[in-house]
């Protein structure tokens, strides 16, 4: 709510966002596959063994279905863990709110926060990049939509973001 009020995004559909947005966190990775199959998700063989992937197209879905959430919201919900190339101001605001909340404490979330303050889109291209090296340093797959995410945003923004 407050990344929302400092950029001129409705509150409200903020709130509505954060809290549902790791509805379905918490599923293992089969439950997470029966909610696609009910709401008709379709999914790729990434998404498919990933309950990190997953969980935000699953909350999407649930707050859709179950809580009558606006699409703003539910599209919000949607991509606040790989981001994507086109992001509304919403999604924007969601997908920053999980990464740099006040719980977090890793190397980096403090530069995070204070480039998010000074320059939301620029916030985006932190993340994105920061999130794409932990995966590649660690070893984890990288989605596809995480790498279009960051060749939409980190080019524009990489003297403001190092």
């Amino acid at each position: 709510a407050a990344l929302a009020k400092r950029w001129g995004a409705d509150e409200n559909d903020a709130r509505e966002a954060a809290i549902l947005h790791d509805a379905t966190k918490n599923l293992n990775l089969s439950p997470q596959l029966r909610m696609c199959a009910k709401y008709g998700i379709m999914t790729d063989a990434c998404e498919r063994e990933s309950v990190s992937l997953l969980h935000g197209m699953t909350a999407a879905a649930l707050a859709r279905a179950r809580y009558a959430a606006p699409e703003n919201v539910c599209s919000a919900v949607r991509w606040h863990t790989t981001g994507r190339a086109d992001m509304t101001l919403l999604e924007e605001i969601i997908y920053l709110a999980d990464y740099i909340e006040p719980g977090r404490d890793f190397a980096g979330v403090k530069k995070a926060r204070v480039i998010t303050a000074a320059n939301l889109q620029a916030g985006v291209a932190y993340q994105t990049k920061h999130t794409l090296a932990y995966l590649i340093g660690n070893g984890k797959p990288v989605y596809p939509k995480t790498i279009e995410t960051y060749n939409a945003w980190v080019p524009q923004y990489e003297g403001e973001i190092d």
